[in-house]
């Protein structure tokens, strides 16, 4: 399991151009190792993410254009490459939100499979509040609660509860504070991890086929697609896992932990912290 946390008190995590590179190449690497079976984005000090940080926004206004490369075309563009890479994870990805998620803080949460949080947490997309617009998350934040949602948030800049997030799609699951939420993500966590690993990969695969297109031969190709990992689990897990069913036992795949584990690693995981 890699177990990611952004430490930035002082900024509540706001994401400067280090804490970006760090979190990419900590994506890069879990994308790599197969034996990663669950990815885990949280925020130090209570706090989720406070977005970008808007004291490094002068200096990508009086930067010198690279090669004829607009400085705030790139800086943004990176962010995006991020958040495309941290979408094409192949493992479970799961967010833990408490304090608040605010615009590119929102869009890291929006590209998780799973998002838990606090009641009292927030989401915002605020960028519009400061005339500007929330770009590079935009597509993530729409692909996770519909266009009508992201248009409304985005358009008035609207903060919304994790009550309210979750009855809008964005929040998977509620706890009543920061201690419930350990229980709630231990729970989360038990739940993905007794379920075969690389069966949950192949199941994210599947399901990053772009549904847009229903004609009879995409569908076709895709229920194809389907059909050979099926068999493919079959003769792997599939194996263990029906065989454990039928003994009464759990699979040799499955790992228990408690909210003091939740804690316990919360608490010693190496943060990402801008220098």
């Amino acid at each position: 399991m890699v177990w990611v946390t952004l430490h930035h008190p002082a900024t509540r995590n706001a994401l400067s151009p280090d804490m970006v590179a760090e979190l990419s190449q900590t994506i890069a690497q879990a994308a790599e190792d197969s034996s990663v079976r669950t990815f885990v984005l949280r925020g130090s000090a209570g706090f989720f993410c406070a977005g970008g940080n808007v004291g490094n926004f002068q200096s990508r206004l009086q930067a010198n254009a690279d090669e004829g490369e607009d400085p705030v075309v790139s800086r943004n563009r990176a962010f995006g490459h991020v958040l495309q890479a941290l979408t094409a994870l192949p493992m479970p990805v799961l967010a833990v939100v408490e304090g608040a998620a605010m615009g590119g803080g929102m869009g890291l949460a929006c590209c998780a499979d799973i998002v838990l949080a606090t009641q009292d947490a927030r989401f915002a997309l605020s960028e519009t509040g400061l005339g500007l617009i929330p770009a590079q998350i935009a597509p993530f934040v729409q692909a996770r609660v519909g266009r009508r949602v992201a248009l409304r948030l985005g358009l008035s800049g609207e903060r919304v509860s994790g009550a309210l997030a979750q009855s809008l799609g964005l929040v998977d699951a509620l706890a009543a504070d920061s201690q419930a939420l350990n229980a709630l993500q231990a729970q989360w966590l038990n739940r993905i991890l007794a379920c075969g690993p690389q069966a949950n990969r192949s199941l994210k695969a599947l399901l990053s086929r772009p549904a847009s297109d229903n004609s009879s031969d995409a569908l076709g190709a895709w229920l194809d697609d389907a059909a050979q990992r099926f068999a493919q689990c079959m003769r792997s897990e599939g194996a263990e896992g029906i065989a454990a069913l039928r003994e009464r036992r759990t699979p040799t795949w499955a790992v228990t932990l408690q909210a003091t584990d939740v804690a316990r690693l919360h608490g010693r995981s190496e943060p990402l912290t801008p220098p």
